[in-house]
């Protein structure tokens, strides 16, 4: 089975978003709608009939056309748009036999679906695999009076929205579908999607909605119960808990107040008793969607911005108050405590207001989570994964009950008289104390009597995992060296934010030689929340304002040296940046043999953003990336190439994707991106590999071509026009100086070819000189207080 054309039959947000992401993925995709049924006024005033091609295809074409503009960007790069092509369900539905995967995604109607499969079966080719993007409609039901070819093939394959950014993806098969098909695609989705795969049931809402709009019910029951604010309950229920920052009441805002009540609806309508009752909306929120007050795209909703003032809904009275936080002393106390499970630990035991309302909160979706054990999903990983991947959470329910005791908080759920699952009463009587096992670096969990190894793509790498398997090979307060396996080293940041300070610098310089002697090559990356946001600036900073500039320049002297080593080993360096890499972050990849970058890499060497250049080598090495990219014997413009990498610099552009970083240059055609970040270190470490196993030689030192004296003129020239025109500022310009002169090569000709040492002793001497202005020294200082820029 291959997928090497998609069609998509439904073009509204979730349609074009799933579109797009297989365009991110290289796969040329289909996009089909309805054609209106009547022109616009606009349409009317070019002369044009409902027969024109433009109006029989203006509802995808619109879709297309709102991916470009979208933020977040639907697209990783906006040339991704072109292998997205756009038609209509009339004239071009036969062109569904070329397609091997046709993913439905119109209105969520059972009869609507039902009649589109009708005409996707009598058009498809035979072995094509068609699928639902359904959030909750009847797979099965679906696919009733198909052909057997069809049924063979047809299953459920429910996105997150949006499509790019989140994880999870649900498959989920009816008891027709082959089970190689689900083998693909669960295959598929990992490698080629960069899914987080879960096997679903087909139930009401499969597993992420069904459990997740659950607990959104329940916290809103409790806060009315318990007399508390929508504010109270955001401040409790988000990264204090591990869950996303948006909490309960603000990612409600983001979802959209009437799709999260469809949502809940659909459970509703389908089930009995009490857990009909708990999918009962309030009634508040009905009104709230009869008002119009639908969350983000309606402008309000729970809360309401105002200027730079946000206020919150009172759910009593309707109308808006000022925010509010819940104030407790578990909560001090959980801030304290290290680690998502510890803080749990800290909050649902504690019997003030915070406690309390948490306890609430969690106890019955941890109850409802292992009632649907079985219903839902086959075991408890999978739920644990949809729930992680799909809605954000650190832990996912099970993982959760582990972390605050299952015997000490079912002791204390049967004290209250909630009904304990009895496969939880069994396992606790069995002698069982855990739903998962951690042994050194193995994971297994808790299925039937027995516990069972975690199954995963070959692919993950678990880095702490493996740190618990094998040992370090030697470790500081910054960076740890570790053994890969197959003689390959990995070099793991763990500083404060990754940033880079003396004791990194040490293990880069340690890993390079211990790999020399011992290893066939070299990975550096990490799994934190970002790679690397730079240097330590609080260390610069401190120096800086002591007047000690020996210290710092035998920093910057240092760091610059370790990038040459990275960039000269005698053995392969495959960096291995995701998400923030930023400044220093950025000087790391930038000399290293290969860059493999996650999907989602944001690079950019942003120092000015504190006054600074960069210091690390970046310049130059930013600048040698972009001469590599000219064609051999071509003559090209120098000037046009130093331009575009001052430009890069001076404007601290940062890509929003690792394609972006490519349209940037810091990353070339060499280099490789991972669309599924969970396989990153391995992608990386394939790399090393390859690059070994085919001779790896490090780079010749050569001379670099400067555009000097002239080209530091002609540099200069735009930003003394946006000077005098008041868009930067005096200390803006001064940076900008410095900066032109280390990228066009100082006082020398144009053309002339200097050395690497020559132009590191320039980018080191402005670094410094910056480093002292007291307007550079206050932009440092805001940073590290406010987090973000000071202009001034």
């Amino acid at each position: 089975m291959r997928i090497k054309k998609a069609a998509v039959l439904g073009s509204g947000v979730m349609g074009s978003g799933i579109a797009a992401h297989l365009a991110n993925v290289g796969i040329p995709t289909l996009l089909l709608d309805i054609v209106p049924k009547e022109l616009t006024e606009e349409e009317k005033a070019k002369g044009w009939t409902l027969e024109h091609k433009q109006v029989r295809n203006r509802i995808v074409n619109q879709a297309v056309a709102r991916l470009l503009k979208q933020k977040p960007a639907p697209l990783m790069s906006k040339a991704n748009a072109s292998l997205i092509e756009v038609g209509n369900f009339e004239d071009d539905f036969h062109r569904l036999a070329e397609c091997d995967w046709i993913i439905e995604v119109v209105v969520e109607r059972l009869d609507v679906k039902k009649s589109v499969f009708e005409k996707v079966d009598a058009v498809r080719k035979q072995g094509s695999i068609v699928s639902s993007n359904t959030s909750g409609i009847s797979i099965e039901a679906m696919a009733e009076g198909r052909s057997e070819d069809f049924k063979k093939h047809f299953l459920g394959t429910h996105f997150f929205n949006p499509p790019r950014y989140l994880k999870l993806l649900e498959i989920i098969p009816t008891k027709h579908t082959d089970r190689a098909v689900v083998a693909f695609m669960k295959q598929f989705g990992e490698n080629v999607l960069g899914k987080g795969v879960v096997l679903a049931k087909d139930t009401p809402n499969f597993i992420a909605n069904r459990i997740g709009t659950y607990g959104l019910l329940v916290t809103v029951r409790e806060m009315m119960k318990g007399g508390y604010s929508v504010g109270e309950v955001d401040s409790v229920t988000g990264s204090l808990i591990g869950r996303p920052k948006s909490a309960t009441f603000r990612t409600l805002d983001v979802v959209g107040l009437d799709t999260f009540i469809h949502v809940a609806n659909n459970v509703f309508e389908k089930v009995e008793g009490e857990e009909k009752e708990a999918f009962t909306v309030p009634s508040f929120m009905k009104t709230m969607v009869e008002k119009g007050w639908l969350g983000s795209k309606s402008g309000q909703g729970f809360f309401y911005k105002k200027g730079k003032d946000i206020f919150e809904l009172n759910y009593e009275t309707l109308e808006y108050e000022p925010t509010k936080k819940l104030k407790a002393p578990s909560i001090e106390m959980s801030k304290q405590a290290k680690g998502t499970a510890n803080k749990l630990k800290a909050l649902v035991y504690a019997n003030d207001r915070a406690g309390q309302l948490l306890w609430n909160i969690l106890s019955p979706t941890l109850l409802y989570s292992a009632q649907l054990l079985g219903e839902i999903a086959d075991d408890i990983v999978a739920i644990d994964r949809a729930m992680k991947w799909g809605f954000g959470w650190e832990l996912g329910p099970f993982e959760m009950w582990d972390a605050i005791g299952v015997k000490q908080s079912v002791e204390k759920m049967k004290a209250e008289g909630r009904q304990v699952p009895s496969w939880v009463e069994h396992f606790l009587a069995s002698g069982y104390e855990t739903f998962y096992k951690r042994e050194r670096g193995f994971v297994s969990y808790y299925d039937r009597g027995q516990y069972k190894p975690v199954e995963e793509n070959e692919k993950v790498i678990h880095i702490q995992r493996l740190k618990e398997q094998k040992g370090v090979i030697k470790k500081n307060s910054g960076a740890s060296l570790i053994d890969l396996g197959d003689d390959v080293a990995l070099l793991e940041f763990h500083s404060p934010n990754n940033a880079i300070g003396f004791d990194i610098v040490q293990m880069i310089n340690y890993a390079l030689e211990e790999v020399d002697r011992n290893y066939k090559g070299l990975v550096i990356g990490n799994q934190g929340k970002n790679f690397c946001v730079g240097a330590n600036l609080a260390m610069i900073l401190m120096e800086a304002q002591d007047d000690n500039y020996f210290e710092i320049e035998m920093v910057v002297r240092q760091f610059q040296q370790a990038m040459m080593n990275i960039k000269y080993s005698t053995k392969p360096v495959v960096v291995a940046p995701f998400a923030m890499t930023l400044g220093g972050g950025t000087e790391i990849c930038l000399p290293a043999s290969r860059i493999q970058a996650a999907a989602e890499t944001y690079m950019g060497l942003v120092e000015v953003g504190v006054g600074l250049i960069p210091g690390g080598g970046g310049n130059k090495e930013l600048y040698m990336k972009h001469l590599s990219g000219m064609p051999n014997g071509v003559e090209f413009d120098l000037q046009k190439v130093a331009n575009k990498v001052f430009e890069t610099i001076a404007m601290a552009k940062v890509s929003t994707s690792a394609a972006e970083a490519r349209e940037l240059n810091f990353l070339n055609a060499q280099d490789s991106i991972s669309i599924n970040g969970d396989h990153l270190i391995h992608d990386a470490k394939q790399t090393v590999l390859a690059l070994y196993e085919s001779g790896y030689k490090p780079p010749m030192r050569r001379k670099i071509p400067v555009v000097g004296e002239t080209g530091y003129a002609t540099l200069l020239l735009g930003a003394q026009g946006m000077y005098h025109s008041g868009y930067i500022s005096e200390h803006d310009l001064k940076i900008a100086k410095k900066l032109a002169y280390v990228i066009a090569g100082g006082s020398v000709p144009y053309g002339t070819e200097v050395d690497e040492q020559y132009l590191l002793d320039l980018e080191r001497e402005a670094f410094l000189s910056l480093v002292g202005e007291p307007k550079t020294q206050a932009r440092m200082q805001h940073m590290l207080v406010k987090g973000k820029p000071l202009r001034n």
